[in-house]
């Protein structure tokens, strides 16, 4: 009770005082995670949004395990964060996470054309130190090649538990594309739904992001090219973090075919829904 006092009297002010707020949790780690983590007072709060997303998920579902994947890791400190944030999560769902980085291991490779949006992205960018990041890597495991030979043989070679999440930051409109083939195969490999962030899908104004190029394009494409395999935006996750800049970037996949797609797991929403019910009558 008081640590949601304390929480109400830091967050709920003027949008200076909440950001000076966060900043102040954030840097002395107080209150729990999971409270740190609904008001944005963590590093790489999309990161952790849907990694409990789909810890939670899989753990309505009965899945004792499953994966999150980062595409295009760079120097690694997108890996590492979300190391931190699957060290937390676990402790709150009995479920159990591997993590997978995809990268070409050398940068950014030259744009196949105006889709990949050369004006912005020049080949080289991002580079990794391969040696030196899986030394600092506890969980995770690095899959290095170009993407849309590492997507074909993935699932095969690792055996990974099933994909909960995925971070998209490979820039490009074709790596983008070639990552989303992972979507194509079974339904045994993925949570009905899988909790997805795009990087690059906002800009700023010399990149200029639109529907026709970049990671937009490629989302547009896999929707249009399949009929019950869909990604779409989220608006509860813009509406609960109204304050912050990233739930834009979050999607939804959806298997509306995957066999547990429809099982019912709102027992808790709708108790609550039910009780307000009685209450108004």
């Amino acid at each position: 009770m008081i640590e949601d006092i304390l929480l109400q009297a830091l967050v709920h002010r003027t949008s200076l005082r909440s950001a000076l707020a966060r900043r102040f949790i954030k840097q002395f780690s107080l209150f729990s995670y999971e409270k740190r983590l609904s008001i944005d007072a963590v590093d790489r709060p999309y990161y952790g949004y849907c990694i409990f997303q789909a810890a939670r998920l899989a753990s309505l579902l009965k899945y004792p395990r499953i994966s999150a994947i980062e595409f295009g890791c760079g120097g690694g400190n997108g890996l590492l964060n979300a190391e931190m944030h699957i060290k937390e999560i676990m402790k709150i769902f009995p479920v159990e996470i591997e993590l997978y980085g995809f990268d070409s291991g050398s940068g950014l490779p030259p744009p196949v054309d105006y889709r990949d949006m050369p004006h912005y992205f020049r080949p080289g960018l991002y580079g990794m130190d391969q040696g030196s990041l899986q030394q600092r890597l506890e969980r995770a495991k690095l899959v290095i090649g170009d993407v849309r030979d590492t997507c074909a043989t993935f699932l095969q070679k690792y055996q990974p538990a099933p994909i909960g999440c995925v971070f998209h930051d490979l820039d490009y409109y074709s790596s983008t594309r070639d990552a989303l083939t992972l979507f194509d195969n079974e339904p045994r490999y993925f949570l009905p739904r899988v909790f997805m962030y795009f990087d690059d899908i906002i800009g700023n104004d010399t990149w200029l992001c639109n529907e026709f190029s970049g990671e937009r394009l490629a989302i547009e494409e896999f929707n249009q090219t399949h009929d019950l395999k869909k990604m779409s935006a989220n608006p509860f996750v813009v509406k609960k973090h109204s304050y912050s800049w990233w739930p834009d970037q979050i999607f939804i996949y959806h298997d509306f075919e995957h066999p547990q797609y429809n099982n019912f797991i709102a027992d808790k929403e709708q108790a609550v829904h039910e009780n307000n019910i009685k209450q108004k009558n």
